[in-house]
């Protein structure tokens, strides 16, 4: 049954004419039933109840109502007014049995909401005998934002639950937070191995496993039984945005149970590995939690992210018996509840226009209001968990007022972290345009504990409740305002560019308004009787009055106070390109925007300027002693109290990491333990000093109180106390400062978290950079880092009053900050004006304050008027369309005038050519005229500029001040002229000078023209950023234009039509207040009567009626800056194919207005140039520098462009008295680029404040390099030291062609320190890739301190025809640390020498086929003795400790082999095998992506000994360390590759399995094993030995693939491995063979290597440089290396068999044993996939062995052939059975059964068998002697059976199980006419057989739940043979009950002797072994209708024979009765007669 309460509607429009009559509607599957119409009612109440019959059937996931609410009509059709569609996923999974929907948003014909919604209520009642499928795959289908069910996961013990499952209190105030992840998409494999159930629920059940993940489903085979081994593997692949939920389900047609697990809690970091292991999980019923365990399911789980290795799986040898209950997995004690989030909407401010002024327009045209402030039409929605609600729509307002009240039922607690609100502006005809978009983050205003604070409704008041608060609170907020942002608030009628950001995508730009809402919880408690969430409040009335009562409450909550705002621009640098004047704009809020209408104007935007060139790469604004100053004020919510709260944590966190990144920088420089553990106890101390020095706010009697406050300010001081006790903790107990780093970090990471502040209602700070009247660059403030405070120092703003450098930045960048639009330098002042006046003491300089107005005038015929002035006044304001006059401007309040109007040019828009350059070129033109074929004379103007105006002669030009002159003025040659300079042109009239000029002189030219140049200098001494004020701004200060709205110039031209001046009149402060005075400039200066009058745009008027403010320093300080630019490292390369990394075309750091560059730097050069600048500073003020890094490469050698390579901000260190010993230590600095790490500078800098008087104060100018570079001076530059630098360069490997060319003729050049060296050419790479001379040395000063040594840069180049050198691979080794050595300790360090020499032919590539081919010298041996054969695969299985596998191997005595979990390379005491050389990664140039690596094109083969030289040239050098190297030839070698098996490879068939075989590529060769697939596997055994003849090294990488077999399409790759075979070969570990652990000339353990231990000791010995080993003739004794050894002792323990060879030999290889070198061994390798390069696809188990053939014939093959299982035969004979249930009553009414058994063994059920039926067991017993007889093959060492079969009969391959031999008996009643019913069953484990009872009498059920001491499980195999009575059971209600006792003889025999003793199925021929007769069977059993006769006999007759003989007595009675009586009658009458 579905009922659906139509409760009410709220928000329906009105019509046209009248008020609707709402009728609503409700459609499911079809079936429409209807409500009442309520009569003209705009928020009707209906209250009905609709229900639609299911009939049986029940819902499913894609179930949904439709609802329609219409206008009724009494005649027609009724009118559509909305309609909603409702889900009832929740209800069709079982989830819950209620669903309320509440404010469910209608939507119209166009599919737009409008406003209105509905409310109802959905209750579900599902058909009794069904049970909800909650794992649909289309519930899988969740979204990111979706709150379905997903519940935790935890284990008993595990933090966070207690052992009975309830949460237990927090001890960690503060969830931890995860750490910041990268921003690259990653790939995730999910794997599930689903191992087995038990005591699964249910009678005679086909259990089927069903996994969903993500939306992707996976099944399990079906099994049959309650306890099913399934063992099957799934993988998925997927993105972390998918991880919702785990659901397990085991189903049949029914759900038998259920375990869900949230994929985050595998992902995060409380479970080891991402990974639940082998874990048992509790299945339980979804709908009804309380009913106890359903089973149990044993899986693996893990998620394998890249670069993780996924965990091994052990499998436990008695895992069979483990405990569940010690191993279950449970969920978490939280239950998921229904909660309504009730959300209070009050209303809404400052919103922007949104709407064309179309109609505002024509209104004011004909004299309307023009309200173009409220072009809005707002509504709220509300997105949270997948569920949308909207408020009402308030039209044309700016401003509304909802004062709505929505509930959102979600589940709680919630997946779902974040509440979105989105405002939105209705539109009739168009989509609706959002405004802004804000989230609450429910992490923020929520944490996890026990009780909170919350308020509530008590006696119709709203009230606090004061209970004691733990850690923990739920969620809540408010009443407070959030901030919108978005794109600019300018309405344009084009579309907005920025329109995602108002989406909420990206960081928004500016301010769009605020909503005021609050937030409150309810928690639904759940009624058992109803089955339904009862929510306490729940009434339509009831949440109206408790809105009421808030919107009353809230009004203290929107009390303002006002702010004053107050910024000094210092300066402006970086600007990319000079263009059109900047200026800046400053807001908060909506105060201050000047180009929006509705705002008040305010002086909130500096003055326009131009841009000045800076003299070498940017541009700065020239504000020189004169800084604009912005005013604001602005009303605002009082949140001191949040705020100061936040800025003390903030203070706190900023000095603790501080700290920490001295420690750190410590730690990296490798300080002494004394000087360490000073910074670090300095680090503790001051945290805990601080921590209780700092005291938050008190929150009583503060304003704008709310309860999420006092959560807050509770959560923080827990916070605060357990930092500090922790503190206190360590400073006492810790011993190890650098194991206390990870706590240390992990405070200041709770101690950020609790700096977030949810309620900040007050705006960021907001500054605009302006060209003309478009917005180009924003930086965002948050209000709290300039605020001012009275509470405490350390509570005002990180900034306030502070300077602060401000990176603005382009609105979405998509360059990431590429290039910066310009730097700022800012002093902001924010605070109450209560405390203006504490503005006094951080101000500086002196304010000046100035109202400006622009005189314009027009040139008409010649003379300059107001007479042609179009569209401009005579006095204006700067844009020339506000009308102003002298004497209409009136001060403000407090303000008076102080002199009178006077011309002030602005100096800032005019400045001279040369300006901020070094070197200038002066230019003018000679002209000439001419007539036709006349004789060329001067020009009626001789000279001129480009543009043809008169300039001066050049002999008469004079050199400014400052510059000196060059050169003589010549003529420009770079130009198309002829040899004298001249070009020729020809005039066109009306024009009078030639359009275009050519060299070559004609006749019919008439005028021609000569470019004179003339450069100069400028004066080194003299400031290059000095801006000199034109002459002629000494009179009239006229700026001209060509044209009304052009740029304006400083010289008049002929072409200008339009003039303007500024006129500037001071103002001065009543009263002598101070700075604070500037804050009183509020209100308008004055404007035209006839103005005001004018409805102007009040944007128009922004700034014509606000004062100019200055801040003037009249005092300037000159400092000095040193850089020290020593190095730099990690570039990025900036071409494709050249390698501008290394040459970088210098740093240019960048110090307020002025920049430098140093000299292009060579890539390993230490350069160490220092840069210097003298400059002016109008205050006492130091910050950080910028360097940025520019490239010189190839690219750019073209275009004569740098290109930037990042840049890393480095702060100096300041000296205000240059004779303070304190010097700047070089440290290393990140250099960023578009976000991401670019590489790292050694930089420091210096600022020396200098005495204007000399320089004598200065510290010494280090000695110079070039003109403006210096070097490093001693006391910074780096400790040196003479070092020396051994190269060992072995060779090239695998070089990609250059530019389509293959690299042939290679050298290597090495460059360290500024020193190169360079090795001999390769003639020819293919024959020998090796370099002839190998080894190479350099001496080089190098750094004493690691931190400081330069990098090691290898470049290959190719030698080319025609001289041609290209770079054609590069690799840069930064760190030298790990090639330091001592030169006079002996090392061993050196490759084996195998002096080999080539060999001319190659052997034949083969495959051995183990099947064919056996080692010959074990065959004898091994076939000896058959009973105690032991394989390869024994001594595998043995040397894993799977012991049960290996037989008698480890009894006999023999050796194991060494397993490694790991490839062999990656085991830590081989050094991953480059102890002879190592391999570098070479790299070119930078990818298309630049998120992209660089691309390796090649491998260097090679090392490096790193050590110290004496500086005495008297001490000889130490000894060299590459001295014995092997032959650098080829060598012909032989390679076998052993592969064992695969383990958890990807499945890449839809079956979720894999068909693998085997592909190795050697150089040019390639075997494709492919007919020895492994059909249908994700663990295939190969068992393959292949052998392949190469070249080492030109066949170095043996690369080894599985691929996956097809038929039809192509075989897909799996994954593949490569191994170095050269490492392997070279490497003194002996890589290239393992040695055994004892020597063997038989067996398993057989020799292998070509040489003998003694021989491999000997050539050790001469390598090490050591005496030849001393052995003694018997090999009884050995002396190595200074120590002897003796046989008998090292063979003490050791058993002796038969295949052990010599002694000399065996004692030589145990010595060798002891040398490190490699034993014998298998490797465990990780396939990895092309695609997925860093995500494991898999494991492979394998081993290789090198053998030069120089060295003879290697040993014999190893036989690794998989094992073969055996054929075994399971006989079971079915004697009897007793006591079995009667399940049916005859027709005599006698309980019966017709009872039969069936067997099978699982896995193998299509061979299932059953005896024949003993028919009406009256007592329960019955008599078969039948046999049933199982074939089945079985893997004895392994103790499984291995079954194959086809999945379905299209299936071209058998898939291979392996399943545990068990054996399923069960008893059954027949039936002739239905189905048999089922009686009971037993389960028999053959390896754990339970022992049976010898009479029936003792067998009971509790055989099967527990063991007896006596009652030992023993093997069938073992025992071969048993007979007895085993229970069978059944279960009932829940319990299982005894169905019955069969008597059996279980029998176990392999196929030869199955063949020599034979015996059929049932009583079949053969009968014997033993012979089976007849079953002694009672007469009564046989089949009723097929002997009538026998039913007589034995059912009728029996049961009723003296009632038959008694109806025969009567039948047969009554006629000799009768006749008797008859005849005695009528005798007696005759007698009487006679008588």
């Amino acid at each position: 049954m579905l009922k659906v309460v139509v409760e009410s509607a709220k928000g329906i429009p009105k019509k046209t004419l009248g008020i609707p009559d709402p009728i609503a509607a409700v459609i499911f599957k079809g079936e429409k039933k209807k409500t009442k119409a309520i009569d003209k009612e705009l928020n009707p109440v209906w209250n009905e109840i609709i229900e639609f019959d299911l009939k049986g059937t029940p819902l499913d996931s894609s179930s949904f109502i439709d609802v329609v609410v219409k206008d009724y009509e009494t005649i027609g059709k009724d009118k559509f007014i909305g309609s909603a569609k409702i889900s009832l996923k929740e209800l069709a999974a079982g989830q819950t049995r209620s669903l309320p929907s509440k404010n469910i948003p209608l939507i119209n014909e166009k599919k737009q909401e409008f406003g209105a919604t509905i409310c109802l209520m959905i209750g579900y009642e599902p058909p009794a005998s069904t049970v909800p499928n909650p794992n649909d795959q289309n519930m899988g289908d969740k979204g990111v934002d979706s709150d379905e069910d997903a519940g935790d996961v935890a284990e008993p013990g595990a933090p966070g639950v207690s052992p009975s499952g309830q949460p237990k209190k927090m001890v960690r105030t503060t969830r931890k937070r995860q750490k910041t992840l990268s921003n690259k998409p990653q790939d995730f494999q999910i794997r599930v191995r689903v191992i087995e159930g038990r005591q699964l629920t249910g009678n005679n059940i086909k259990p089927v496993v069903r996994v969903n993940v993500c939306g992707q489903t996976h099944r399990t085979r079906i099994r049959r039984g309650n306890n099913p081994f399934f063992d099957e593997v799934f993988w998925l692949s997927m993105s972390p945005s998918d991880f919702v939920y785990n659901a397990y389900s085991l189903r049949a047609d029914s759900l038998m149970g259920e375990f869900k697990c949230d994929l985050f809690a595998l992902s995060g970091v409380s479970l080891t590995g991402h990974a639940i292991m082998r874990k048992w999980l509790l299945l339980s019923d979804p709908d009804d939690s309380i009913s106890g365990a359903r089973g149990y399911l044993k899986v693996s789980m893990f998620i394998v992210g890249t670069g993780d290795e996924p965990p091994v799986e052990k499998r436990e040898a008695n895992e069979e018996q483990d405990d569940i209950e010690s191993n279950l997995l449970l969920p978490a004690g939280v239950s998921l509840r229904w909660a309504t989030l009730s959300l209070k909407i009050y209303r809404a401010e400052d919103m922007p226009q949104m709407d064309d002024a179309f109609a505002q327009t024509v209104k004011s045209i004909f004299g309307g209001t023009d309200d173009k402030k409220n072009l809005v039409d707002p509504f709220l929605e509300v997105s949270f968990a997948g569920k949308k609600v909207c408020t009402k729509i308030v039209e044309k307002n700016a401003n509304p007022e909802w004062n709505q009240l929505v509930h959102l039922q979600v589940k709680f607690p919630s997946m779902c972290e974040c509440i979105k609100l989105t405002v939105f502006d209705w539109d009739r005809l168009s989509r609706n345009d959002v405004i802004g978009t804000t989230y609450l983050n429910l992490t923020k205003i929520a944490s996890s504990g026990g009780e909170i604070e919350v308020w509530g409704v008590q006696n119709n008041s709203l009230e606090l409740d004061t209970t004691e608060s733990e850690v923990g609170f739920l969620p809540a907020f408010g009443p407070c305002y959030v901030n919108l942002y978005g794109s600019p608030r300018e309405f344009t009628g084009l579309p907005d560019p920025y329109e995602d950001l108002n989406y909420g995508k990206g960081e928004g730009v500016a301010y769009r308004g605020r909503v005021l809402i609050d937030i409150s919880h309810t928690i639904a408690s759940w009624n058992k009787h109803s089955s339904k969430y009862i929510f306490h409040i729940d009434s339509q009335f009831h949440q109206l009055k408790i809105l009421v009562l808030c919107t009353f409450t809230v009004q203290k909550y929107q009390r303002r106070r006002k702010y004053s705002l107050c910024a000094v621009f210092h300066s402006s640098c970086m600007l990319q390109e000079p263009g059109e004047p900047i200026q800046f704009e400053v807001s908060i809020g909506n105060y201050g925007n000047k180009l929006d209408s509705t705002c008040k104007p305010l002086a909130s935007t500096t003055q326009f300027s131009c841009a000045v060139f800076d003299g070498n790469h940017y541009y700065y604004l020239p504000w020189a002693d004169s800084k604009p100053v912005v005013i604001l004020t602005s009303f605002w919510e009082d949140i001191s109290h949040r705020l100061d709260a936040v800025n003390i944590i903030l203070y706190i966190s900023d000095r603790l990491q501080a700290n920490i990144v001295s420690l750190k920088t410590a730690l990296l420089a490798k300080v002494s333990d004394s000087r360490l553990a000073e910074i670090w106890l300095k680090l503790i101390t001051q945290l805990i000093d601080d921590l209780s020095s700092y005291q938050l706010p008190d929150l009583e009697g503060k304003p704008n109180l709310t309860a999420l406050d006092i959560q807050i300010k509770n959560l923080r001081d827990k916070t605060v106390a357990s930092v500090k006790e922790a503190a206190i903790r360590m400073r006492e107990e810790a011993v190890d400062v650098r194991a206390t780093m990870p706590d240390i970090e992990d405070w200041l990471e709770r101690i950020q978290q609790i700096t977030e502040e949810p309620q900040n209602s007050m705006p960021d700070v907001i500054i605009w950079m302006l060209r003309g009247e478009n917005r180009v660059a924003y930086a965002r403030i948050p209000a709290n880092q300039v605020l001012y405070s009275t509470h405490s120092e350390q509570a005002i703003g990180k900034y306030c009053g502070r300077m602060q450098s401000i990176f603005m930045q382009y609105p979405m960048d998509k360059n990431k900050g590429l290039k910066i639009p310009v730097q700022l330098r800012v002093n902001m002042w924010l605070g109450l004006s209560a405390h203006e006046k504490n503005f006094n003491s951080f101000a500086e300089g002196t304010f000046s304050v100035f109202a400006e107005m622009y005189e314009n005038q027009a040139q008409v015929f010649g003379k300059w008027g107001t007479t042609g002035l179009v569209g401009r006044h005579k006095f204006s304001d700067v844009t020339g369309k506000v009308k102003l006059k002298q004497e209409r401007f009136m001060p403000p309040r407090s303000w008076e005038w102080e002199g009178d109007w006077f011309i002030d040019p602005e100096r800032c828009l005019l400045t001279e050519a040369d300006a901020g350059h070094s070197e200038f070129t002066d230019e003018v033109y000679q002209n000439e005229t001419r007539f036709p074929g006349g004789e060329w004379k001067p020009a009626a103007e001789p000279f001129t500029d480009v543009n043809g105006e008169k300039a001066q002669n050049p002999q008469e030009i004079e050199c400014p001040p400052g510059w000196i002159w060059e050169d003589d003025w010549n003529f420009d040659s770079n130009r198309a002229v002829d040899e004298k300079g001249w070009e020729y042109g020809v005039t066109i009239p009306p024009d009078d000078k030639p359009k275009s000029w050519v060299a070559a002189e004609k006749m019919y030219h008439i005028h021609r023209r000569k470019r004179l140049v003339r450069p100069r200098r400028k004066i080194s001494d003299t400031p290059t950023t000095e801006v000199r004020t034109p002459h002629y701004y000494i009179g009239d200060g006229w700026e001209y234009s060509s044209l009304i709205g052009w740029k304006f110039h400083r010289k008049e031209r002929s072409s200008d039509t339009f003039r303007r001046r500024r006129w500037r009149r001071k103002m001065a402060p009543a009263e002598r207040v101070g700075p604070s005075a500037i804050f009183n400039l509020e209100g308008a200066l004055g404007i035209d009567e006839d103005e005001k009058g004018s409805k102007k745009d009040t944007a128009k008027l922004f700034g014509a009626n606000t004062p100019t403010v200055f801040c003037r320093f009249d005092k300037s300080f000159i400092y000095h800056l040193r850089v020290y630019v020593y190095q730099a490292k990690n570039l990025l390369p900036m071409d494709k194919d050249s390698f501008s990394v290394s040459t970088p075309h210098g740093t240019k750091p960048l110090f307020l207005m002025t920049l430098k560059s140093t000299e292009t730097l060579r890539p390993s050069l230490i350069t160490h140039p220092v840069l210097f600048w003298k400059f002016m500073i109008m205050t006492k003020w130091y910050d950080s520098l910028l360097i940025q890094t520019l490239a010189f490469g190839e690219s750019s050698k073209s275009t004569g462009k740098d290109e930037p390579m990042g840049r890393c901000t480095c702060p100096p260190v300041v000296k205000l008295n240059p004779a303070t010993s304190l010097t700047p230590k070089l440290l290393w600095f990140p250099i960023t680029m578009k976000g991401r790490n670019a590489g790292e500078m050694l930089v420091a800098a210096e600022l020396l404040l200098k005495d204007k008087a000399n320089d004598v104060n200065l510290p010494l100018v280090p000695p110079r390099r070039s003109e403006n570079l210096y070097m490093v001076p001693q006391g910074i530059r780096p400790v040196v030291q003479l070092t020396a630098v051994e190269i060992l360069a072995w060779g090239l490997r695998n070089m990609k062609a250059y530019q389509l060319a293959a690299v042939s003729s290679p050298s290597l050049i090495v460059e360290c320190g500024g020193q190169t060296v360079q090795t001999a050419i390769i003639k020819n790479i293919k024959k020998n890739p090796n370099f002839p001379g190998s080894v190479l040395f350099l001496k080089v000063l190098l750094p004493k301190d690691e931190m400081y040594t330069p990098p090691i840069v290898l470049k290959v180049i190719d030698h080319r025809p025609f001289g041609r050198k290209p770079v054609v691979g590069q690799c840069t080794i930064n760190s030298l640390e790990e090639f330091r050595c001592d030169p006079y300790i002996s090392t061993t360090e050196v490759a084996m020498s195998a002096k080999v020499a080539m060999m001319a032919a190659a052997p034949r590539d083969v495959v051995i086929d183990m099947g064919d081919r056996m080692p010959s010298p074990s065959k004898q041996v091994q076939r000896t003795d058959l009973k105690d054969t032991v394989d390869w695969w024994s001594k595998f299985y043995a040397s894993i400790n799977e012991h049960e596998k290996c037989g008698p191997y480890l009894q006999k005595g023999y050796d194991t082999l060494t397993v490694y979990n790991t490839e062999l390379e990656a085991v830590p005491e081989f050094r991953g095998l480059t102890d002879f050389c190592t391999t570098f990664k070479l790299q070119r140039g930078k990818t298309e992506d630049e998120e992209e690596d660089p691309s390796v094109v090649g491998e260097f083969k090679g090392s490096f000994r790193v050590y110290p030289l004496s500086d005495d040239p008297n001490v000889s050098d130490p000894p060299r360390q590459f001295r014995e190297l092997p032959e650098s030839c080829p060598q012909e070698c032989l390679v076998r590759i052993y592969i064992i098996r695969c383990l958890d490879l990807q499945p890449k068939d839809n079956n979720g399995m894999c068909d693998p075989y085997i592909k190795i590529y050697l150089g040019k060769k390639m075997i494709d094993d492919r007919d020895h697939y492994k059909p249908n596997t994700l663990n295939p055994e190969f068992g393959r030995v292949f052998e392949l003849s190469c070249y080492i090294p030109q066949d170095k990488d043996l690369k080894i693939s599985i691929y996956d077999y097809d038929l039809l399409s192509s075989d897909e790759k799996v994954g593949e491995t490569i191994i170095d075979l050269e490492n392997r070969l070279l490497s003194r570990f002996g890589s290239h063979c393992g040695i055994t652990k004892s020597y063997c000339v038989s067996g398993v353990n057989q020799w292998r290597d070509q040489l003998k231990p003694s021989q491999i000791l000997e050539n050790l010995a001469r390598m090490r440089g050591i005496p030849a080993p001393q052995i003694a003739d018997d090999g009884s004794f050995l002396s190595f290396g200074g120590r002897e050894y003796r046989l008998d002792e090292l063979e003490a323990n050791k058993t002796i068999h038969p295949h052990l060879g010599p002694p000399k030999e065996r004692i030589c290889l145990h010595v060798l044993r002891r040398q490190g070198l490699v034993p014998e061994h298998v490797e465990t390798r990780t396939l990895y996939s092309t695609y997925q390069p860093t995500l494991s696809q898999g494991k492979i188990q394998m081993w290789v062995e090198i053998f030069p053939k120089s060295l003879g014939i290697p040993g014999p093959l190893c036989d690794i052939t998989p094992r073969k299982p055996k054929k075994y035969f399971l006989r079971i004979i079915v004697w009897n059975t007793t006591e079995v249930i009667l399940d049916e009553t005859s027709i005599t009414g006698e309980n019966m059964s017709d009872i039969y058994v069936k067997g099978w063994m699982p896995g193998m059920e299509e061979d299932k068998q059953k005896t024949d039926v003993h028919y009406r067991s009256l007592d329960g017993d019955g008599n078969f002697n039948w046999r049933f007889v199982f074939g089945f093959d079985y893997l004895p060492a392994e103790q499984l059976c291995l079954v194959s079969r086809k999945d379905h009969f299209w299936n071209l391959d058998k898939t291979e199980f392996r399943i545990p031999p068990k054996l399923i008996i069960q008893v059954w009643d027949n039936d002739k006419f239905s189905l048999d019913d089922y009686l009971g069953t037993v389960e028999l484990d053959m390896l754990h057989l339970i022992p049976p009872a010898k009479t029936p009498e003792k067998c009971s059920l509790s055989m099967l739940t527990q063991t007896g001491k006596n009652l030992t499980p023993t093997s069938l195999f073992s025992q071969k043979s048993v007979r007895g009575w085993w229970p069978c059971a059944m279960e009932e209600d829940g319990k299982k009950i005894l169905a019955g006792k069969v008597e059996m003889t279980l029998e176990v025999v392999e196929e030869e002797e199955a063949e020599e003793r034979p015996a059929g199925k049932g009583r079949d021929e053969p009968n014997m072994n033993p012979k089976l007769d007849p079953p002694n069977r009672p007469d009564t059993s046989f089949l009723w209708f097929t002997n009538p006769c026998k039913t007589m006999k034995f059912i009728i007759w029996r049961r009723y024979k003296w009632l038959f003989i008694g109806l025969i007595i009567l039948i047969l009675m009554p006629p000799p009765v009768v006749l008797f009586l008859s005849v005695v009658f009528n005798y007696i009458p005759r007698c009487s007669c006679c008588l």
